[in-house]
């Protein structure tokens, strides 16, 4: 299965709104985890059975949670039993269908 997910905290009490140290810290959990991953400007995906990659965003939520009053997930998952190394597969596999109409 793959994942997307973005968690942040609110009331943080900073008035920038920056979350950038408790992303930092989630980020850190997930690339811990060994779990095959990637981190955009917007969301973090991983790939893994359930159970696996569940644990891993509760305990990058939980991370989170201690910088603020309030934890903000947002969660997208693609479950496809019976396929791996579907992080970087779809990627390709959009990649080679704009090859193709441009040829």
């Amino acid at each position: 299965m793959l994942v997307a997910f973005s968690v942040a905290p609110s009331g943080t009490g900073r008035s920038d709104g920056s979350v950038h140290d408790a992303v930092a810290a989630a980020v850190k959990i997930v690339r811990e985890s060994g779990l095959p991953n990637r981190t955009t400007s917007m969301f973090t995906e991983i790939e893994g059975e359930w159970d696996e990659v569940f644990d891993v965003v509760r305990r990058a939520t939980e991370a989170v949670g201690a910088y603020g009053s309030r934890v903000s997930l947002v969660l997208k998952a693609d479950i496809r039993p019976g396929y791996s190394g579907e992080l970087d597969a779809k990627v390709e596999r959009l990649e080679q269908a704009i090859d193709d109409e441009r040829a």
